[in-house]
């Protein structure tokens, strides 16, 4: 999963991209809303965390902005506000959920992990895909013979194909979906860890799309 943070205090950014790369997602920071903006519009992302109070565009403005340009990818607002009047301002404007400063850590990975779930109309933390129950926040794989061993990056290739089912993905997205922009990635590491998930999901589950991508369907 790949994650747009903008924060512009800097011991919080940093602490906040830990966590969220400790959960092996990739993290796009941004410190304030021009750059927010940019980065956006780039993308792809599955997740924005955007604060309100930034230097040079506010929160509320790129969220606005991003909504009225038809953006769709789930933002989820951190302020320091807990007054009604701005939370209903920030879900009127089109934020998925709002969260108050101070915040435990562990409730902003959940919200985000619901927010995710409900952009790929999942209901629950579980989700089955022909013989295999996938449990999406504890990172496990079951098949009929017990406990799959996947890797953490076939396990994020997975999530993407979970989350996209019935959908073509690209080698592009898997690719951003791996890896931060500095990482130089070789040409065949994607089939690599397609390979690898098959051989360890069973036939029929992973399809190729060839010079496009691949999708999920059992």
């Amino acid at each position: 999963m790949r994650i747009l943070l903008v924060e512009d205090e800097a011991d919080l950014a940093r602490a906040l991209a830990r966590t969220f790369a400790d959960e092996g997602w990739i993290v796009d920071l941004a410190g304030d809303g021009d750059d927010a903006l940019t980065m956006a519009r780039i993308g792809p992302h599955d997740l924005i965390v955007l604060d309100v109070m930034l230097p040079r565009l506010n929160g509320w403005d790129v969220l606005e902005t991003l909504r009225r340009e038809g953006y769709a990818t789930p933002i989820l607002l951190l302020t320091a506000r807990d007054l009604v009047t701005d939370r209903v301002r920030g879900l009127d404007s089109g934020a998925d959920d709002y969260l108050t400063k101070p915040f435990s850590p562990q409730e902003l990975l959940a919200r985000m992990r619901a927010l995710v779930r409900r952009a790929a109309h999942q209901a629950g933390p579980e989700v089955m895909v022909g013989p295999l129950r996938i449990d999406t926040v504890a990172r496990r794989v079951h098949g009929p013979d017990g406990e799959l061993d996947i890797t953490a990056r076939e396990f994020a290739i997975l999530s993407l194909l979970v989350r996209r089912r019935g959908q073509v993905v690209t080698r592009q997205e898997i690719s951003d979906a791996l890896y931060d922009d500095d990482t130089e990635v070789m040409s065949n590491t994607i089939d690599v860890h397609i390979g690898s998930l098959r051989r360890k999901l069973g036939p029929g589950l992973i399809h190729t799309r060839r010079g496009v991508g691949y999708l999920l369907d059992a």
